[in-house]
């Protein structure tokens, strides 16, 4: 079932999205060679805690972390740990926070150092097919076209789009209905309407679409070791324009200094 938010629903989440996006520039701060990854982990729990919410991720079907920490060939969902970062890794930091009764979701792949030409440059083309699928995510609009953004602009740059793993609708719940893939064709799915919440997160590898999961049952890696990017946003639909809840600005500022 499809839940639409009213605007006081709206409003609380966009708050659980402010301490969200603050909470991933403090660890951005962080994120530099020699440092553990269960340390930026620490932070994150402590910022939201701070701030009067809860990590989202944090015992949800039973895993034990805030953030979902994901180096070089890891996708999605791995765990935070004593691996220090080395200089040319790729980490995705992907954080929930649940705040007055309604969730966020963010995540966001950062280079550590120097890293080669070939990952900067799908580093980048996965965060501009984040806002090529927001673009579609108006009213009016079909789920299919959302994903199809996604999906042509990473795959136009040679890259392989996961497809098991999908976004989400997002509420008092974390993950709810609709299921947003990273692939489609325009002009199918759910129609969009005012007052959806979505969590947007294309999962683009390097080399091919196939991954495969860690006797954790958690860590998802790419079949070909690879390097994977992975970029998210918690967007409401709306008239002409989506309205973006969650900001890379304080990751953006946390880089400048």
């Amino acid at each position: 079932m499809v839940f639409y938010k009213t605007e006081e629903e709206i409003e609380l989440i966009r708050q659980s999205a402010f301490i969200l996006s603050k909470a991933h520039g403090e660890i951005a701060l962080l994120i530099k060679a020699g440092v553990s990854t269960l340390t930026l982990d620490k932070r994150a729990e402590e910022f939201i805690k701070d701030h009067g919410a809860v990590p989202s991720f944090k015992n949800y079907n039973g895993f034990p972390f805030s953030l979902c920490i994901s180096v070089n060939s890891t996708v999605v969902h791995g765990m935070p740990s004593n691996y220090v970062l080395n200089d040319g890794d790729v980490i995705s930091v992907d954080c929930g926070v649940y705040y007055n009764g309604f969730h966020s979701d963010c995540a966001y792949t950062h280079a550590v150092g120097n890293v080669t030409e070939e990952v900067a440059q799908l580093l980048e083309v996965t965060k501009e097919s984040l806002y090529k699928g927001i673009e579609k995510a108006v009213v009016g609009n079909r789920l299919g076209d959302v994903s199809h953004a996604i999906q042509s602009h990473a795959e136009t740059a040679k890259y392989g789009v996961v497809r098991e793993l999908v976004g989400h609708g997002i509420g008092r719940n974390l993950h709810e209905a609709p299921e947003v893939p990273n692939y489609g064709k325009r002009g199918q799915g759910l129609k969009l309407q005012n007052g959806l919440v979505l969590a947007i997160e294309p999962m683009v590898n390097l080399g091919t679409r196939y991954i495969i999961q860690e006797e954790d049952g958690w860590t998802i890696r790419t079949r070909d070791n690879k390097p994977s990017a992975h970029f998210e946003h918690t967007v409401v639909i709306r008239n002409n324009k989506a309205e973006v809840l969650t900001t890379f600005d304080y990751i953006d500022k946390a880089k400048q200094q």
